[in-house]
């Protein structure tokens, strides 16, 4: 099983150009490529982690890969993770998820979640740079990273988003995005890339939002009794508190204000968030929303749910269980390749369907070959 796997991991990265000069290649580009997946795949942090673990691991790694002059040094892997350039690399890996991990898993029944994360300990105050900001995607039901874009700022995902969009799939998908991600072009791009989107409208965009929010207090006057609306609701209990959740989605009115600005807004949304704590004390939450399809109660709520399965099932697992967050590499081609790895490497250990949590699969891992080529071999079924 460990041979076949490892074939299959490695003919993803057989088109990927290699960086280096050709005088100073003594390992293949494949093995090292294979051997930093597996590294952080296991909860190396680094190019120095990686090598360690490795070494470790050198007696097996020689059977499975060529190795022609042994384990590659730590100035070898970070040299190659430092060159390799970020849009080639992930390339090779969205091949390797839409073989593998996708599958035939219909568009229509995805959410793309997309956001982004600023990894908070990645400045370079010599250089002048801040730190380094992600913007994501992420199959929220499956749990499956997509792609991502380094942008300087968290100001510059407007840019960015547009250059995601065009890197995956999101044709029959819904594509959500926080307040910042409501634009005219970003939702004209989606449509015509096939996908539907649901984007939460703030004080970014004030008169729409204001627009939202009158059509629906005054649907709430009457109960919804004049108006064609869908609803749904949801009552979860747990960590001390009660949340009640309340959905409604309203076909665009006729004498919406911007439906010429906005060609392909179809519907407008509101969730409602009521939260009872143990001391009885109670916080309310509304949001509004432009959807480009009218779709049904469950499945916008099940759309705007899945937009924070990117904070709670990748971001805080990449701070948790990788301490990306505390990361202080520097160079933003290295820092960029790294960061795509643990996104990648989260993707592979959330579909192992042992009931472990990502750090413990990612520690046995470490220490049995057997279950780290079963990480290797996922696929969805």
């Amino acid at each position: 099983m460990a041979d076949v796997s490892l074939d299959s991991v490695v003919k993803h990265f057989e088109s990927l150009a290699d960086p280096r000069d050709t005088r100073n290649r003594r390992h293949l580009l494949v093995d090292i490529i294979v051997i930093s997946v597996c590294g952080v795949i296991v909860g190396c942090e680094g190019p120095t982690a990686i090598v360690r673990w490795a070494k470790a691991k050198e007696d097996w790694l020689g059977k499975v890969l060529e190795l022609p002059n042994g384990i590659p040094t730590k100035d070898c892997v970070l040299r190659v993770l430092s060159l390799l350039k970020p849009a080639a690399f992930q390339e090779c890996f969205q091949c390797w998820i839409g073989e593998c991990l996708l599958g035939d898993v219909d568009g229509s029944h995805r959410t793309i979640a997309i956001d982004g994360k600023t990894m908070r300990r990645s400045h370079n105050h010599a250089a002048g740079l801040g730190p380094l900001h992600m913007v994501s995607a992420f199959a929220s039901e499956h749990g499956i990273a997509l792609g991502q874009i380094a942008t300087e700022e968290k100001s510059n995902e407007i840019t960015a988003i547009p250059n995601l969009l065009d890197q995956i799939d999101v044709k029959g998908a819904i594509v959500t995005i926080d307040a910042m991600g409501c634009q005219k072009e970003i939702a004209k791009e989606i449509k015509g890339a096939g996908g539907d989107f649901v984007l939460a409208v703030k004080d970014n965009q004030p008169n729409l939002h204001q627009a939202i929010k009158k059509y629906f207090l005054d649907a709430m006057k009457s109960d919804f009794e004049w108006v064609s609306a869908r609803q749904y609701e949801t009552h979860d209990k747990g960590h001390g508190r009660v949340d009640d959740r309340y959905y409604y989605l309203m076909k665009l009115p006729d004498d919406f204000p911007f439906k010429k600005l906005w060609p392909s807004i179809k519907a407008i949304g509101m969730a409602i968030r009521i939260t009872e704590n143990s001391d009885g004390t109670t916080s309310e939450d509304i949001r509004y929303f432009i959807v480009s399809r009218y779709l049904s109660g469950k499945r916008f709520a099940q759309s705007v749910r899945g937009h924070w399965g990117i904070e709670n099932s990748l971001h805080w697992v990449l701070d948790v269980t990788f301490n990306e967050d505390q990361s202080r590499t520097r160079e933003r081609c290295l820092a960029d390749n790294l960061s795509w790895l643990r996104r990648f490497a989260i993707s592979l250990l959330k579909q192992h369907p042992s009931k472990h949590s990502i750090k413990g699969k990612s520690q046995i891992a470490g220490w049995s070959n057997d279950f780290l080529m079963q990480v290797l071999a996922t696929q969805r079924t």
